[in-house]
């Protein structure tokens, strides 16, 4: 290290030579540490210095000093504290403030945040708890640890898999049931019983049965946050040992998937291949890691219905061009079908949004193409999953038309439940447009079932 030259070395003497060591003591007697160098201040400026000790000492004795932060300085019953009022010349108090004044305990967050909190903890394997029900491990996320428990939260898809159908009545596969083993089972022991896909490499499980759910309310709304999550609905009940669980209520999801918090993020013109004259608009909702967006084609007209397309996220067919579906060609038709009234003088929007899978996620998603490949169509795999066949939230896209001012449409869809769900928002369906294309070997059964089972219009 380089030892720096004092000021006046150059001229062979002491540096501040010739200054008086009393100028550097203080009112009082005190003298300042160390040497200080020249002051040079701009013209008119003050210079203050201010001994805190001091200045609380003009004002007499205060409350004693407390022995550690926190502890309150002992009172009589029905006395205040005297207020210190401090030098005049530093101004006085506006008021006085109470405890925690302006500040929001972190417990206390809103509804919808607590409910993103809770997703958030699912998707890191921590423990949850919804309203006065038990604690809930989640099977897939937790971490490989110690925690057993003889209960576990299922779907009734998979308690039908199990055969405990017949004890407990399940029409809706994505209803939680609650099923007692005869020995403790930990997340190793869980995780064949959470996951259909593993049912060829352990085919054996169990003993269980079903028992009374005497908190299906709080149930419910566990199986909606896994779903959220992107999670298998799969919980470990009351595990022991447990960590702090994240708390939320039912009330709290309901908040979380009010659409009227989305807002519109950011617009941009976005020249696309289909049409150069196209704007991209970004939505977000405070407390939803998703980010919807549309895309606007052609100059808009109070004279001309837009024709709009919902499109979910698909990332195996929009961006690997998988040939399992028809997401790919239908978000490519339905960008040259909006370029088209574009250029004779109407305009469309696209809606993209981040619901994956039909709302079950990237990776559950991929779970149904592995069951798929065992020969399940691609609602029987989301059935044997314990996930609904639709879970797309099509309120969010009546909220993105409201956000761009468009009330009437002419909708591009084969789905009738398109249609009624945007109707039930509010949204006035002018025309329904169909948006049919052709099949390929991969993806003709896959077709064939949304015509069938599905009520698509094919």
């Amino acid at each position: 290290m380089r030892r720096l030259r004092p000021q006046g070395a150059a001229q062979g003497r002491q540096p501040h030579a010739g200054r008086s060591r009393d100028a550097g003591h203080a009112a009082g007697g005190a003298r300042l540490a160390g040497h200080r160098p020249d002051l040079h201040p701009r013209a008119g400026a003050q210079l203050f210095v201010v001994v805190v000790p001091q200045l609380l000492a003009a004002e007499g004795p205060g409350a004693a000093a407390r022995p550690h932060l926190g502890q309150p300085r002992p009172c009589a019953a029905g006395e205040e504290l005297p207020l210190r009022r401090g030098n005049p010349a530093l101004g006085t108090a506006e008021r006085p403030c109470a405890d925690r004044d302006g500040a929001r305990p972190l417990s206390q967050l809103a509804p919808s945040r607590r409910a993103a909190q809770a997703i958030d903890a699912l998707r890191h394997g921590w423990p949850l708890q919804v309203g006065t029900g038990p604690v809930l491990l989640p099977v897939e996320t937790a971490l490989p640890a110690a925690a057993q428990s003889n209960l576990a939260l299922i779907s009734a898809a998979r308690a039908a898999t199990l055969k405990l159908a017949n004890q407990r009545e399940a029409a809706d596969p994505h209803a939680p049931v609650l099923i007692r083993a005869a020995d403790p089972i930990d997340l190793a022991a869980a995780r064949p019983i959470a996951d259909p896909a593993l049912d060829l490499d352990a085919p054996l499980k169990g003993p269980f049965r079903a028992e009374a759910l005497a908190w299906r309310e709080e149930a419910e709304a566990a199986m909606e946050l896994a779903l959220l999550a992107g999670i298998l609905p799969a919980f470990l009940v009351a595990p022991e040992p447990a960590e702090a669980a994240v708390a939320v209520s039912v009330e709290d999801l309901a908040a979380w998937r009010d659409t009227s918090r989305l807002a519109i993020a950011t617009r941009a013109k976005l020249p696309a291949f289909a049409s150069e004259e196209s704007e991209v608009v970004a939505f977000r909702s405070p407390d939803d890691m998703r980010e919807h967006v549309a895309l606007v084609i052609g100059k808009r007209s109070a004279e001309r219905l837009p024709l709009v397309r919902l499109h979910s996220e698909c990332l195996t067919g929009d961006v690997f061009g998988s040939l399992k579906c028809d997401c790919g060609p239908q978000l490519d038709a339905a960008l040259a079908a909006m370029a088209e009234e574009a250029a004779n003088g109407g305009w469309g929007v696209l809606l993209y949004l981040r619901q994956e899978g039909r709302g079950i996620g990237l990776v559950n998603k991929l779970r149904a193409y592995r069951l798929q490949d065992q020969g399940f169509d691609t609602l029987e795999a989301n059935r044997r999953l314990g996930l609904p066949e639709e879970a797309r939230d099509f309120p969010v896209a009546a909220r993105m038309l409201d956000l761009l001012g468009v009330r009437t449409i002419r909708l591009m869809t084969n789905n009738p439940a398109k249609v009624a769900a945007f109707e039930a928002a509010g949204v006035t369906v002018a025309e329904r447009v169909p948006h049919a294309l052709p099949a390929n070997p991969h993806n003709a059964r896959y077709l064939t079932t949304k015509r069938d089972e599905a009520g698509h219009l094919l």
